[in-house]
């Protein structure tokens, strides 16, 4: 739930009582009371740290900044008397008050966004907020344009739109529509609506600039390394150039392309950013393979507001048309596999 949900709930404010917690069950207490009781907002900050376990994390998932969260969690336990974290220089970490009070939390947080959920899936008009999230810069530079024309022909439609590969939680609307990267073969959880709409191609590049120096049967040719250097070795293992060492770290594809582009290494990308950029080329053995999907999610919930109907319809219509874009050209039966990823497959198997 972002802040400007929150603010909704500004001036709600929620206690537990009763059972052997004094976090459970959820009562609303008496006007009289009104200003006695634990603020809901406080409370959201509160499981958004606990989830998250830092406040940078946690103030970028609210829209706020990591001083707000802090402030805000402090100002919680100060009103309720009692320490909900222990500070440590790895984040933040739940005391044993804090991880009594969290089931309890959980469940308001829970029903409110149901609530939130049911309202909203009554809405038949194209008018409101349609919160929406990608991966990548690259997927959402496809997606502006499309959803550009959406709001433009709904112009009382607003667009919340976010580029973020971590997990949202569409069951509290921190989306509402979300392009997701699976596993090839893995489908979404069964309590969120999935539609397939693009597969995820790898291929073997390296800069235009620097493709004689960084040939690959050249000494001192080098892979670019993901953050993840298990899946580094598992992808260069299952490459054609299996024997050349991979270098540094990079977080995200866009680094890894400005990597490439400035010759520090040969570099696996998907191929919807590999292809269309001139300073990138594909080696001579491009080793295509189809390693995942990129699904669009929504929760079932949601289905019938118009709003987020159109905004999945535009989605969907943005990969179909650029469908040539993810598969890429030059498939063929040669595409080295490791034991971790499926045969290589061409758009006709899909």
């Amino acid at each position: 739930m972002t802040t400007g949900r929150l603010r909704r709930f500004g001036r709600t404010r929620l206690a537990w009582y009763g059972g052997h917690s004094p976090y459970s069950p959820l009562t609303l207490p008496s006007p009289a009371r009104l200003n006695e009781q634990m603020d809901w907002n406080d409370a959201q900050f509160f499981l958004t740290l606990a989830r998250l376990g830092s406040v940078r994390a946690a103030g970028k998932a609210l829209g706020v900044s990591h001083s707000t969260v802090a402030r805000r969690v402090e100002a919680l336990e100060v009103h309720l008397s009692t320490r909900l974290f222990d500070r440590s220089q790895d984040g933040y970490v739940l005391t044993a008050a804090g991880r009594n009070m969290l089931p309890g939390v959980e469940r308001v947080a829970n029903e409110l966004a149901e609530v939130e959920r049911i309202a909203v899936g009554q809405d038949e008009r194209l008018a409101g907020t349609v919160a929406v999230t990608c991966g990548d810069s690259f997927v959402s530079a496809l997606l502006s344009a499309a959803l550009g024309e959406f709001c433009l022909s709904h112009p009382e439609a607003v667009l919340h739109f976010t580029v973020d590969g971590r997990p949202f939680d569409l069951a509290r609307r921190e989306a509402d529509v979300a392009v997701r990267v699976l596993a090839a073969g893995v489908g979404p959880p069964e309590y969120l609506l999935g539609t397939r709409v693009a597969p995820l191609v790898m291929a073997n590049y390296v800069a235009v600039a620097h493709a004689e120096r960084l040939d690959p049967a050249r000494p001192g040719s080098r892979w670019l390394g993901f953050e993840d250097p298990a899946l580094s070795a598992r992808l260069i293992e299952a490459s054609s150039y299996p024997s050349l060492p991979f270098w540094g770290s990079f977080g995200s594809l866009e680094t890894l392309q400005q990597a490439a582009r400035a010759g520090l290494g040969l570099v696996m990308l998907p191929v919807y950013v590999g292809d269309p950029d001139p300073m990138l080329q594909r080696l001579k053995e491009p080793d295509l393979r189809h390693l995942a999907d990129l699904w669009l999610l929504c929760h079932p919930d949601l289905r019938r507001t118009a709003r987020v109907q159109a905004t999945r319809a535009a989605v969907a219509r943005a990969f179909q048309e650029n469908a040539a874009l993810f598969w890429g050209e030059g498939w063929s039966d040669f595409a080295p596999t490791g034991p971790d990823f499926g045969p290589c497959r061409g758009p006709e198997a899909a």
